[in-house]
């Protein structure tokens, strides 16, 4: 950023101040505190002067934010959730039912098939469909065979 004394800063460069100053937070150097301090004197600032004085004790960040590890699974968080859901309530009716065969002294009827099979099939389904796994980032990224 060039910057001239006196020159009025426009939105572009606060913003890319403020995401400058994000950078510094994650990375540990500022605390949320002072974070949401600087970044009200960002945003109340009228030159670039100013704006670099906000910046001034911190050091000079590379051109590229570093790339956070993100999982990029073939399936989406929201599939991760329902086939938790699906297997914690599948081991509670397996649970149950063993409850019930022991105290019958007996194997009872299988009834937790009914809860485990159509819902593991409609979710195996979707899953191998990976209809929405392409909705989540609208060009299909997520669709890589592992």
């Amino acid at each position: 950023m060039d910057i001239s004394p006196g020159t009025r800063a426009s939105d572009a460069e606060r913003a890319q101040v403020a995401e400058a100053l994000g950078r510094h937070m994650a990375d540990g150097r500022l605390d949320v505190a002072e974070y949401h301090e600087r970044l009200n004197q960002v945003y109340a600032t009228a030159t670039r002067e100013d704006l670099t004085r906000v910046l001034g004790d911190l050091p000079k960040l590379s051109k590229a934010p570093v790339a956070q590890s993100r999982s990029l699974g073939r399936f989406p968080i929201w599939q991760r959730i329902e086939g938790s859901a699906w297997l914690a309530v599948g081991l509670l009716c397996v649970a149950i039912w063993a409850m019930v065969s022991v105290a019958a002294g007996e194997f009872t009827y299988p009834w937790p098939i009914w809860v485990i099979g159509p819902w593991g099939a409609v979710l195996a389904f979707r899953a191998v469909m990976g209809w929405e796994a392409s909705a989540s980032t609208g060009c299909g990224a997520n669709l890589r065979v592992r």
